[in-house]
């Protein structure tokens, strides 16, 4: 990677900052919208165009509306008429600035009876977050967030982890586990970092579901069918962001993602599952590694 300049940095993490602010606001207006009867294709786009009037170039990834044993990748399909019922409901959004991330989560009950498992994900996340410092290593983190989710009385999901950003790509290094691992990586100043721990009272394990509507372009290069070719045109103002298959009107949708995916060129993101049907929380935050501590750019 290039050295930047001063200049550079300061305008980088500005963008991050504001990106940030922006999906404060926009998180604290869709949580209010999260209620019994409402619809999930409303909300969704609700988050992904309240953040562009409020500035931002776009979201960063489709809006999550993951409910009750699914943990994340889900988003409304075009056309979905599913309203909120009582509900465990992990909203997950993300805001880019000239592809700089920002990156939250929180999780609204609508059933009244999951306080302790929304409060656990949120005690980890906030524990995790004391411990993020120059020269932490990821794997004590992990452990914190461990530790906080089954002192609780949950389990956290072992096979899901917080991440690093970068521009355009909303997962990179480092990975932030949530639980105990052998051997992590030592954060420095300056690395960005999204801090998710999920909380579950079922085994503690995602599995892959049936539904898929996330996808992102993670290579480049030439396709021969008409309708892959056409998509793929589409998909260029999105980089490696990842897209929702309801932003597109293509014809042969389905066949031309399925090529694309044979061809390595496109990722699809299934709905991820808890294994055993346990009831599961999520909380997220964006930190800023610096010397002493961090700087949270989505509070």
């Amino acid at each position: 990677m290039a050295k930047i300049t001063q200049d550079q940095a300061e305008e980088m993490f500005e963008k991050y900052f504001e990106a940030g602010r922006i999906l404060s606001q926009v998180r604290s207006e869709a949580k209010e919208r999260i209620t019994v009867g409402a619809s999930m294709l409303e909300v969704a786009e609700f988050v992904e165009n309240r953040a562009v009037e409020l500035g931002a170039d776009g979201s960063a990834f489709p809006c999550n509306l993951s409910r009750n044993d699914e943990a994340a990748h889900a988003t409304p399909y075009a056309d979905d008429e599913t309203l909120f019922g009582e509900d465990v409901v992990k909203l997950d959004l993300g805001v880019q600035i000239d592809g700089y991330i920002a990156d939250s989560a929180v999780t609204v009950d609508l059933t009244g009876d999951y306080g302790d498992l929304v409060r656990a994900s949120e005690a980890a996340l906030y524990a995790a977050i004391d411990n993020v410092k120059s020269g932490a290593n990821t794997a004590d983190i992990g452990a914190v967030i461990e530790d906080t989710i089954t002192s609780l009385g949950f389990k956290p999901i072992s096979n899901l982890t917080g991440h690093g950003l970068s521009r355009y790509v909303p997962h990179s290094p480092p990975s932030i586990p949530n639980r105990r691992i052998g051997k992590g990586s030592v954060l420095k100043t300056g690395d960005i970092i999204a801090i998710e721990p999920f909380a579950t009272d079922g085994v503690g394990k995602v599995v892959d579901g049936t539904l898929t509507e996330i996808f992102q372009v993670v290579k480049s290069k030439p396709v021969r069918l008409p309708a892959a070719r056409q998509l793929l045109k589409e998909l260029e103002p999105y980089k490696t962001l990842p897209f929702a298959k309801r932003w597109f009107k293509t014809e042969k949708l389905d066949f031309a993602l399925m090529q694309l995916e044979k061809a390595g060129i496109v990722h699809s993101f299934p709905v991820l599952k808890e294994a055993d049907g346990g009831m599961v929380s999520q909380a997220e935050h964006t930190v800023i590694v610096t010397d002493d501590g961090c700087e949270i750019t989505t509070k």
